[in-house]
């Protein structure tokens, strides 16, 4: 195999985006990805007659034809947009906690002001003072990104740091209404007692103006069309193979070594890996102190338990009103954080089903359905192998418990299940503790506070995906492209 001038390690979101984005600058790149098919977990897969979604439960930032800072510019860079059909939700969410809350916020501005209003008298105009602030911070977090700091406005540096929940203190009373409004903060894997204000601001900014959305065809026709993207500029790509070794000559990246043993040449490397797998795989140079040192401060992420179903009835039969439902014991979400370190039974579920606005998997009359909970690996690596599938098995009954509290239908319905764990995760995605969404991320893992990702201090490698800044669709399609972007560049240089 002949040289190349960039390879790029993995073909998740990151990796995919910046493949394409290399070659189309007519930079020669070699994408190698370990398993057969592209898109990392933008994929789907089969049993029976029912296609399911693997990861994607709302994709944001997508906006529409014309917005400004939106996905779809990006998708319009790669020459993709015309490839993928998007299915827009009417919807953010449903919030549920039996007896206590079940709150549906359409994903328009007034919308879900008027259905706080409806819902919790005497808040509609919180919630608008609410929402103001929210703009401003996210506004100013996309800002700051590309200013210096003094042109910022202040309300960054006052209001972003702060934790979600002092903020929601702060405008609001009543938990219940409190704890609707942070139901997204399961999509960043921290409590708003300890998530940043502008993480939650950026992300319901995100929903609210950008809207939620679906694919047809679903996030693995999203990988494809980046892929085709990429050979029909004359990318190459090797599947079902692992780098094993990233080969360093002179203190510059030289090349990659596989799992066949044999070596590419090449100055530059994008690594859609884990930081801690990408510096393991380091070969000929220790790991930068100061990169070292940053490693060690920081905690693997959550990773998640998730049933996907096929279910023989249609949306409506069973009750669904809205694509995604965030269905909670109590309003305790501390708790319901803390319990992701154990195998006490799910406080908390995201319930998407992707027929009320359909993406074209499931058979007519039928509904396909995933069931998420949060956990860390570390609840399932202490057990006994002979106790796993019994275990797995076991916590599967506790998100049908909840879920049926909102779908009392569910388990009569079930054609087909398939369920995973974090050992799951861990094993499909060679992350450490099956991490979804990278490190932790509190406010320590702030751009403010980590700028190793942009500054590997190895010259030639450049570091993208869910492990250099927030995880979700959105953060890691852009990371890719801004990685390929910053190599671009290096080599002008």
């Amino acid at each position: 195999m002949r040289d190349f001038d960039a390879v790029v390690i993995g073909a998740g979101n990151a990796g995919l985006t910046a493949a394409a984005t290399l070659q189309q600058a007519g930079v020669s790149t070699l994408l190698i990805e370990r398993h057969n098919v592209p898109g990392g977990c933008a994929t789907s897969f089969r049993r029976g007659r029912f296609e399911f979604e693997t990861a994607l439960h709302q994709l944001s930032g997508l906006g529409h034809e014309g917005q400004a800072f939106s996905l779809r510019g990006l998708f319009d860079a790669l020459g993709v947009s015309d490839r993928i059909e998007f299915v827009e939700e009417h919807d953010l969410y449903r919030a549920v906690v039996p007896g206590v809350v079940d709150l549906t916020l359409p994903a328009d501005l007034e919308g879900a002001i008027n259905a706080i209003e409806e819902g919790f008298p005497g808040n509609g105009d919180r919630a608008r003072k609410f929402f103001d602030l929210v703009r401003q911070v996210a506004m100013w977090q996309v800002a700051a990104m590309r200013m210096p700091a003094e042109q910022i406005d202040p309300v960054l540096f006052r209001q972003g740091l702060r934790p979600t929940k002092e903020v929601f203190d702060e405008y609001f009373d009543d938990a219940g209404l409190k704890h609707a409004l942070g139901a997204y903060w399961g999509y960043l894997g921290q409590p708003p007692e300890k998530l940043p204000f502008q993480d939650m601001a950026t992300l319901l900014f995100a929903y609210l103006e950008y809207k939620p959305w679906h694919i047809r065809g679903g996030s693995q026709a999203m990988s494809a069309a980046i892929f085709d993207a990429f050979i029909a500029a004359g990318g190459q790509a090797l599947f079902n193979t692992e780098v094993e070794q990233i080969l360093v000559r002179d203190g510059h990246v030289a090349g990659v070594r596989l799992d066949d043993g044999q070596e590419i040449a090449t100055r530059d490397v994008v690594s859609n890996s884990s930081l801690p797998a990408t510096y393991e795989m380091l070969e000929g140079i220790a790991v930068p102190e100061a990169v070292s040192k940053d490693l060690g401060t920081r905690r693997i992420g959550v990773s998640a338990f998730v049933l996907h179903m096929g279910l023989n009835a249609s949306p409506a039969e069973l009750g669904f009103t809205t694509s995604t439902s965030f269905v909670n014991a109590d309003t305790d979400d501390l708790a319901t954080y803390e319990s992701w370190r154990t195998l006490q039974p799910a406080r908390g579920i995201c319930l998407t089903s992707y027929d009320v606005a359909p993406i074209g998997f499931a058979p007519s009359g039928t509904t396909h359905v995933s069931l998420l909970t949060l956990q860390y690996a570390s609840a399932w690596e202490g057990l006994d192998p002979a106790d796993y599938h019994r275990t797995k098995f076991a916590y599967a009954q506790t998100l049908l418990d909840l879920s049926e509290t909102v779908v009392p239908d569910i388990r009569d319905a079930i054609e087909e299940i398939d369920v995973a764990t974090p050992m799951t995760m861990m094993h499909y995605l060679g992350h450490p503790g099956g991490a979804i969404y990278g490190y932790d991320q509190d406010a320590t893992e702030n751009w403010l506070f980590r700028t190793n990702e942009r500054r590997p201090q190895v010259p030639g490698l450049h570091l993208a995906g869910s492990w250099t800044g927030m995880g979700g669709f959105q953060p890691t399609l852009q990371a890719g492209f801004s990685a390929a972007r910053r190599l671009l560049r290096s080599q002008a240089a």
